[in-house]
């Protein structure tokens, strides 16, 4: 098995799915997460080109995140789109981001993606509410290159 294979069980991969869905109900923003073996590249570059990739830049409010994993580089990335990055402060994803350090640090994985993706659903609360006309316009499961 690699390595992005044993980082995270298929219960635990659940319980993320999950956690994107509760973190959506009550904002119109978009989470997703990404795995990789590695970034081969500077990794918010490699996040920036998952992002697009995976058309998160299609969203109709422009309010995509991307918690992006580099399972060997020992990396991640939280890259919101042009929507969220346009009215938020520059230190907006810095609490959602010492969430999800502080449990990789401990080797908690999973609660370090749950805590994190419920986080950045309630931070997006405030500018993107949800309207009963929204959709699901990405998918909640967890890609993987």
């Amino acid at each position: 098995m690699s390595k992005i294979e044993d980082f995270l069980s298929a219960e635990e991969e659940l319980d993320i799915i999950n956690a994107i869905r509760v973190a959506e109900k009550n904002t119109s923003g978009e989470i997703r997460v990404h795995l990789e073996k590695s970034a081969k590249k500077d990794v918010f570059e490699r996040a920036m080109e998952v992002f697009h990739f995976l058309k998160m830049d299609n969203t109709k409010q422009q309010n995509g995140v991307l918690i992006y994993v580099a399972v060997e580089d020992k990396a991640f990335v939280i890259y919101g789109d042009k929507g969220i990055n346009d009215v938020v402060a520059n230190d907006f994803w810095d609490t959602t981001k010492d969430i999800i350090q502080a449990h990789f640090k401990q080797g908690n994985f999973k609660q370090g993606l749950v805590d994190g993706i419920l986080k950045a659903g309630k931070e997006l609360e405030t500018f993107f509410p949800w309207d009963h006309t929204d959709t699901n316009e990405l998918s909640n499961e967890i890609s993987k290159g």
